[in-house]
Protein backbone atom coordinates (compact mmCIF):
# COMPACT_ATOMS: atom_id res chain seq x y z
CA UNK A 1 0.00 0.00 0.00
CA UNK A 2 3.22 2.26 0.74
CA UNK A 3 4.78 1.77 -2.81
CA UNK A 4 1.06 2.88 -3.96
CA UNK A 5 0.86 5.62 -2.40
CA UNK A 6 4.38 6.76 -2.78
CA UNK A 7 4.10 5.92 -6.64
CA UNK A 8 0.79 8.17 -6.87
CA UNK A 9 2.63 10.92 -5.10
CA UNK A 10 5.57 10.86 -7.70
CA UNK A 11 3.40 10.34 -10.23
CA UNK A 12 1.86 13.85 -9.27
CA UNK A 13 5.11 15.55 -8.74
CA UNK A 14 6.21 14.84 -12.58
CA UNK A 15 6.16 17.87 -14.71
CA UNK A 16 6.96 16.08 -18.09
CA UNK A 17 3.61 15.56 -18.97
CA UNK A 18 2.69 19.26 -18.78
CA UNK A 19 5.06 20.35 -20.87
CA UNK A 20 3.70 18.27 -23.20
CA UNK A 21 0.24 19.59 -22.87
CA UNK A 22 2.28 22.82 -23.29
CA UNK A 23 3.84 22.11 -26.45
CA UNK A 24 0.41 21.04 -27.64
CA UNK A 25 -1.04 24.58 -27.13
CA UNK A 26 1.42 26.21 -28.86
CA UNK A 27 0.76 23.97 -31.43
CA UNK A 28 -2.02 24.28 -32.21
CA UNK A 29 -2.36 28.04 -31.59
CA UNK A 30 0.61 28.48 -34.46
CA UNK A 31 -1.66 26.10 -36.69
CA UNK A 32 -4.57 28.09 -36.25
CA UNK A 33 -2.45 31.56 -37.56
CA UNK A 34 -0.93 29.53 -40.33
CA UNK A 35 -4.53 27.77 -41.46
CA UNK A 36 -6.00 31.92 -40.99
CA UNK A 37 -3.28 33.22 -43.07
CA UNK A 38 -4.09 30.60 -45.86
CA UNK A 39 -7.58 31.89 -45.74
CA UNK A 40 -6.80 35.19 -46.05
CA UNK A 41 -4.46 34.81 -48.65
CA UNK A 42 -6.70 32.65 -50.89
CA UNK A 43 -9.17 35.42 -50.78
CA UNK A 44 -6.77 38.07 -51.77
CA UNK A 45 -5.68 35.74 -54.22
CA UNK A 46 -9.17 35.02 -55.99
CA UNK A 47 -10.01 38.85 -55.77
CA UNK A 48 -6.88 39.59 -57.63
CA UNK A 49 -7.50 37.52 -60.19
CA UNK A 50 -11.10 38.22 -60.45
CA UNK A 51 -9.94 42.13 -60.54
CA UNK A 52 -7.45 40.91 -63.58
CA UNK A 53 -10.02 38.96 -65.52
CA UNK A 54 -12.65 41.75 -65.53
CA UNK A 55 -9.73 44.19 -66.85
CA UNK A 56 -9.10 41.73 -69.44
CA UNK A 57 -12.33 40.97 -70.36
CA UNK A 58 -13.92 44.65 -70.77
CA UNK A 59 -12.73 46.32 -73.79
CA UNK A 60 -11.33 49.76 -73.63
CA UNK A 61 -11.44 50.24 -70.00
CA UNK A 62 -8.40 51.58 -67.91
CA UNK A 63 -7.45 49.11 -65.21
CA UNK A 64 -4.69 50.46 -62.83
Amino acid sequence: MIMVRKFIVEMLKDEDGASAAEYALILAIVTTGIAASAVALGDAVDNAIGEATTCISTAGSSCV
